[in-house]
């Protein structure tokens, strides 16, 4: 394959590439068997290193919260289904990490010794590994269109917390047709669209009380958190 192709990746707004595969719970059909979920679709560099550990950890931890977002997790690596169950196993039997431990990784891990997934979503970054994938996290949504993408480099573990956030902080702009400002959490004030027209810019300016206005082109409202969390989560 050239090494042209192995960089390329789908974009925000593509439909998620497809592709079949065997992981730790089984073979899935991608992304058609999440049809109406969210999915984190997110890979690792390798089993048995530290920062994955970490990374696995966490995610397991809180994957029922990810569910009640509605948001699948499936994670990917290019090691093998064995290497995969072997790794899962001693997080479970061994690793105790920030209060952690016991850990059981649920959501399906996938064997891509081949690389043909990873290539698929140009999570091997030749500049950074010809061999291992990156740490890429992949957004979908229930159409299965993706939404956000996020890339670490091998040596750097995510933040779980904003991967949480940007997963509810889409799902509020899609549910109340707005915008999130710059560290939005569930209770901050939300962005209303830009004014379309001289006529409605010059109505909310003279207009506010349903709004707070910094100028024509910004302006916020309040979203009561419990309304948003109802709305998004499974509760």
């Amino acid at each position: 394959m050239e090494e042209n192709q192995v960089i390329s990746m789908p974009r925000i707004g593509d439909k998620a590439p497809e592709f079949k595969a065997v992981t730790t719970q089984g073979p899935i059909n991608f992304p058609s068997d999440y049809s109406g979920n969210w999915i984190i679709l997110f890979s690792h560099p390798a089993d048995f290193t530290p920062v994955c550990t970490s990374e696995f950890m966490t995610f397991a931890t809180m994957e029922n919260q990810f569910a009640e977002a509605n948001c699948k997790l499936v994670g990917l690596s290019v090691d093998g289904l064995y290497s995969h169950i072997a790794w899962l196993r001693t997080i479970k039997e061994k690793i105790e990490y920030k209060g952690m431990k016991n850990v059981e990784v649920k959501f399906p891990l996938i064997e891509d010794i081949t690389m043909e997934v990873a290539r698929k979503y140009g999570m091997i970054q030749p500049g950074e590994s010809n061999t291992k994938a990156v740490r890429a996290v992949f957004f979908i949504d229930p159409k299965g269109v993706i939404r956000a993408v996020i890339y670490y480099p091998l040596s750097m573990g995510r933040n779980f917390a904003e991967l949480y956030r940007a997963l509810i902080a889409m799902q509020t702009a899609d549910a109340f047709s707005v915008a999130t400002p710059a560290d939005w959490q569930p209770g901050d004030d939300v962005i209303v669209p830009t004014a379309g027209s001289c006529g409605v810019a010059k109505e909310r300016m003279e207009n506010i009380e349903e709004m707070h206005c910094y100028d024509w082109f910004f302006c916020t409202k309040k979203l009561d958190k419990e309304k948003v969390l109802k709305t998004v989560l499974k509760r």
